[in-house]
């Protein structure tokens, strides 16, 4: 190759060069002229433009509080809009809540269904068939005492119809398993204004329930009924959990009282409930402390928060969260909840095809207080009222 075609080369390769390095500058000026005139909203939002992981982004930002008048000298409260800067996604209708239920009670993980499927397979029906039957209704949390009484129902049935083949059981060991949950009980949540007075839900529960978590899907669920609900935050010893609650408010589009952290949870339910009745809402859901059942002291600060509300209104429904995976232990916590305050309804959590739900026969068989709402896993719609046949007829499926 001659000099003049090495230099004709580098000439094209440096031209190349300076056009690359022009272009360049020129998308560095026009980002330069966007950024200058975006919106003044915009570049202030938090979050914008931050890498910092902690920094709520656009949508997540809560409207400016107002103080709350003071009653009664109860502590300081504000009230968060709850109007999220992103539109609110209306909540499923019930029937695919219902939906989702049976989906999740069934599949491989059912054990009870499994177990049930293995006693109506077997040959003939002998006494090793209902001590298995026994068995697996311990084994799903039903309870000693609600087991022996299921499976003797379940004999006093078979003698009488002269049945022979354990695959004639399934179908009275479904209908002994519907009377023992009784479909009878009232499961309605009390949410009717009263008057000039709103309805008032306490919702109560251990730490690692999902309580708070419930009591957001509450109100997003009554929200999407056309309820006028507020919600308070009066679990004010865990730092996150207001924080929690206004995110759910924004989620639902409902405003959120809250108080200063380590703030008296009493004088803030109050405040929450006056709120209320200031502003004509349908429905105040206050979510509590998470309290360890077997610490007195707390239980005993959760009577004096249901005895200060009912200073302003009276509170119409107690809802008392279960980790459906517990077991036994939660009949405990439930025992000793019934101690303090006076329940009105169960909500069961993490009810999907992994947890025993057998749970709910034994809370209801001790407490006779019935279970009213499910929990189906993460999402905003994953609540959904408790319906006896449904949960029945997926627990027996394999």
């Amino acid at each position: 190759m001659d000099v003049t075609t090495l230099l004709l080369i580098l000439g094209v390769v440096i031209a190349a060069t300076a056009v690359i390095a022009f272009i360049a500058r020129r998308a560095k000026e026009v980002d330069a002229i966007e950024s200058t005139h975006q919106p003044e909203e915009l570049r202030s939002a938090p979050g914008v433009g931050s890498g910092d992981g902690d920094t709520p982004g656009v949508g997540s930002e809560v409207a400016g509080p107002t103080t709350v008048e003071q009653v009664g000298g109860v502590s300081e409260a504000v009230v968060e809009s709850g109007i999220a800067s992103e539109p609110v996604v209306s909540a499923e209708p019930e029937i695919s809540r219902m939906q989702r239920l049976r989906s999740r009670l069934g599949g491989s993980n059912n054990a009870l269904g499994r177990g049930l499927f293995a006693v109506f397979s077997r040959d003939r029906l002998d006494d090793e068939v209902w001590q298995d039957l026994t068995d697996t209704l311990i084994m799903a949390d039903v309870g000693v005492e609600s087991a022996f009484e299921i499976v003797q129902a379940v004999q006093e049935i078979a003698r009488s119809r002269a049945l022979s083949d354990p695959a004639d059981l399934q179908g009275v060991v479904r209908g002994v398993l519907i009377d023992a949950i009784n479909p009878a009980l009232d499961r309605s949540l009390a949410v009717e204004r009263s008057g000039d007075l709103p309805a008032v839900v306490l919702v109560v529960g251990v730490n690692g329930t999902g309580k708070t978590t419930t009591t957001g899907k509450l109100a997003r669920l009554l929200a999407s009924e056309d309820h006028d609900v507020l919600l308070g935050a009066a679990d004010t010893f865990r730092a996150a959990a207001a924080e929690q609650l206004v995110t759910w408010g924004e989620r639902a589009g409902v405003p959120v009282v809250r108080g200063a952290e380590g703030a008296d949870p009493a004088s803030v339910a109050f405040e929450a409930v006056s709120a209320g009745v200031d502003n004509d809402v349908d429905v105040v859901i206050v979510d509590t402390a998470g309290r360890l059942h077997t610490k007195t002291g707390l239980m005993d600060e959760l009577s004096k928060i249901q005895r200060v509300i009912e200073k302003k209104a009276p509170v119409t429904e107690v809802l008392l969260v279960i980790d459906a995976t517990t077991g036994q232990n939660g009949l405990v916590q439930a025992k000793t909840f019934a101690d303090a305050v006076q329940l009105t309804g169960i909500a069961l959590t993490k009810l999907d095809g992994s947890a025993k739900g057998g749970i709910i026969i034994a809370v209801q068989r001790e407490l006779g207080v019935p279970v009213k709402l499910v929990g189906l896993g993460e999402g905003p719609d994953d609540l959904a009222p408790f319906e006896v046949v449904t949960f029945v007829d997926e627990l027996l499926t394999p």
